[in-house]
């Protein structure tokens, strides 16, 4: 309605413009009217300018609109009321226009900013890399994961393990496999999924990187408990009762010794047989010790977590383990930083875990000149409790690096292979992890996080 007045008042003023130069016409070819020639001339140019002035002032409000929708500048308010009748309506059509344009982008960046907090809040690390090797991380988990030096190029991920930055260079749409990275001294086992979008013609690889390390570690921890129990459940009814005849055939020989007194070759035949049967109930016994010694691996029972002062830990332990070190020529040193450190943990579990790696340490030094063993414990750059456990011995061979934690596995005659892989079992039901890895100098260095 507002332009079907625009182009009435546009016409009247027309029509007056026509008329006056009629006007002027008459009155110049008329002979004695100078004057009203002169008047009428003067009063069309004037028409005409109020014409222009008319027509730029709706051009320039209109040029102020497209500019305003333009470049989002919603606060602009048109005013058309010193234009004439009808053109408010006009203003308020447009400024209705803005306010619908301001609704809807404020609508729309509600939604982005709805979406963007769920990305956040999304546990799996999200990145994207694009063809130049930009990478983006997407939310609050992918930052965790990278840490305090976040790569915002592709050949930065060779801080997190040459063969994880080659991987993830060669990744395609599709693409799903386990990979190992490396951050902050610590080892983590991730899965990664690739897919590829197309945004604004721009191609970009969007990679979720999921930490799957401790789900690993619980299936594993299931799958060996499973194990030992079937073994130890089978080997114990059958060893069991070996046992029990073993010890009942040296007592039936005993009373047979006593019935035939004087026959020395009866008694001697008799003694062998006792002999053989002693030695079968002893190595009987050991046996079941021996599998004995696994059943505490599949009855861990839940770690009862306290906040635990590492200063009296490593205090009580060197009493327990270190008791003869000074006689054996193996020197000690433990630090704790800072002083007033504590971790929640389970106490008896994580004193018999340390037990263990310090009497292991002991072990692999004998007879070792300048032997020495060091505990350590801190806060890692993730803000991470550790207990490092460190010795200059020969260190762990790479061909088993892998397998020390593995139950019944051991390098020792005389060992059970319990030690480390129960260690492993009581840091994972803790959630933490314990790993094993060579010093630069000499000797192997076990790490505790928690």
């Amino acid at each position: 309605m507002a332009f079907n007045r625009f182009s009435m008042l546009l016409a009247i003023r027309l029509i007056i413009i026509m008329m006056a130069l009629a006007v002027s016409g008459l009155l110049l070819v008329t002979p004695g009217y100078h004057a009203g020639t002169l008047l009428a001339l003067v009063i069309t140019a004037a028409l005409v300018w109020e014409i222009i002035g008319f027509i730029s002032r709706t051009n320039q409000e209109l040029s102020r609109f497209l500019d305003a929708a333009r470049y989002a500048d919603f606060g602009q308010r048109f005013e058309f009321k010193q234009l004439g009748a009808g053109f408010s309506e006009l203003g308020d059509t447009f400024t209705h226009i803005l306010d619908r344009f301001r609704e809807d982008r404020q609508e729309h960046e509600g939604e982005l900013r709805h979406l963007k907090a769920l990305l956040e809040h999304v546990p799996v690390p999200l990145i994207s890399i694009y063809g130049d090797g930009t990478i983006v991380h997407w939310n609050n988990a992918a930052r965790r994961l990278f840490g305090s030096e976040l790569p915002a190029k592709l050949s930065e991920l060779d801080a997190f393990g040459r063969e994880f930055r080659e991987r993830l260079d060669r990744v395609k749409a599709g693409d799903r496999f386990l990979a190992d990275f490396h951050v902050d001294g610590m080892t983590q086992r991730l899965t990664v999924s690739a897919s590829e979008i197309v945004v604004a013609g721009k191609t970009e690889r969007l990679i979720s990187l999921q930490d799957i390390q401790s789900e690993l570690d619980g299936v594993q921890l299931t799958a060996w408990r499973d194990l030992v129990r079937v073994l130890t459940h089978e080997i114990m009814n059958s060893i069991t009762p070996v046992a029990s005849l073993a010890r009942t055939a040296a007592d039936l020989v005993d009373d047979a010794r006593k019935k035939i007194q004087g026959n020395d070759e009866g008694i001697t035949e008799l003694t062998d047989a006792k002999d053989a049967v002693e030695t079968l109930a002893r190595r009987s016994d050991g046996l079941m010790d021996f599998v004995g010694s696994y059943r505490q691996m599949t009855r861990l029972p839940d770690p009862d977590k306290k906040p635990i002062s590492l200063q009296t830990l490593f205090h009580d332990v060197s009493l327990l383990a270190t008791a003869n070190w000074q006689e054996e020529g193996i020197s000690f040193f433990s630090h704790v930083e800072p002083e007033q450190l504590k971790v929640s943990a389970d106490g008896q579990m994580l004193e018999q875990v340390l037990i263990n790696l310090l009497q292991n340490a002991g072990q692999v030094l004998a007879d070792r000149e300048a032997a020495s063993v060091s505990m350590r414990a801190g806060l890692n750059p993730r803000g991470h409790v550790y207990i490092e456990v460190s010795d200059n011995g020969p260190g762990v061979s790479d061909d088993i690096m892998d397998k020390i934690f593995v139950p019944f596995f051991t390098t020792r005659r005389d060992g059970s292979g319990v030690g480390l892989a129960l260690s492993r079992q009581i840091m994972i039901a803790h959630g933490g992890t314990i790993t094993c890895k060579n010093n630069i100098t000499h000797g192997a260095r076990f790490t505790l996080v928690f």
